[in-house]
């Protein structure tokens, strides 16, 4: 994608979306962490339902701690692969509480020595709760930058990293969020809507959809 292209890309996806953000539910570094441990192959909705009862009860490592396994089970048993997050959730709360003095660490290396805490779950907190300049490629992300050429790559680091350098700086702190939010509801993986897509005419895709199918 030609660099004023991706000017113009960004430039549309602004205009209709000006202050995007994460469509889970939070209002602290820690449910923001606990909320996106919850997420993986898991959706949005289905980790909201399940936090809005949490959060009320325990929204600390100290609160979670408190609540053991078996108590946070009980919160989070509707997502899917609840066990192995409620294992993690609990160790990484842990970890907080006796290395961080109970804060969400803000540096990469520590957030991926938390249980349950990869690269993509680290640079959604720190874009997200920190406002650093990160991209984390989720499954929507990695198609959305190489469907429309703006950043190909075979691995989801190589499209991070490509994202990282193409995308224009001035984009670049809610670039993340219009990504997956185009990847989930427009540039959809069986059939993309090319023809209601802001972006259609900057794309790279070839098989572009149309109205009658």
């Amino acid at each position: 994608m030609k660099p004023e292209f991706r000017q113009q890309m960004f430039g549309r996806l602004r205009e209709r979306n000006p202050r995007p953000t994460t469509e889970l539910e939070y209002s602290t570094p820690f449910e923001l962490l606990v909320a996106v441990i919850l997420s993986a192959q898991a959706t949005d909705k289905g980790v909201n339902i399940a936090t809005r009862k949490l959060f009320p009860t325990a929204n600390t490592p100290a609160a979670i701690l408190a609540l053991g396994e078996p108590g946070l089970t009980a919160f989070v048993k509707t997502i899917g692969l609840y066990k192995g997050k409620t294992k993690n959730i609990i160790a990484t709360c842990r970890i907080i509480l006796e290395q961080h003095g109970g804060a969400v660490p803000c540096d990469r290396n520590s957030l991926e020595a938390l249980p349950g805490v990869g690269r993509k779950t680290a640079n959604v907190v720190l874009n997200t709760a920190f406002g650093e300049l990160t991209m984390a490629v989720d499954t929507h992300i990695f198609r959305v930058a190489n469907r429309t050429g703006l950043a190909p790559g075979k691995t989801v680091l190589a499209v991070e990293k490509k994202l990282l350098k193409n995308v224009p700086a001035e984009f670049l702190q809610d670039a993340h969020h219009w990504l997956i939010l185009h990847g989930r509801y427009v540039c959809k993986a069986r059939k993309p809507a090319c023809p209601i897509c802001p972006i259609a005419d900057l794309c790279s895709f070839k098989r572009k959809t149309r109205e009658d199918g």
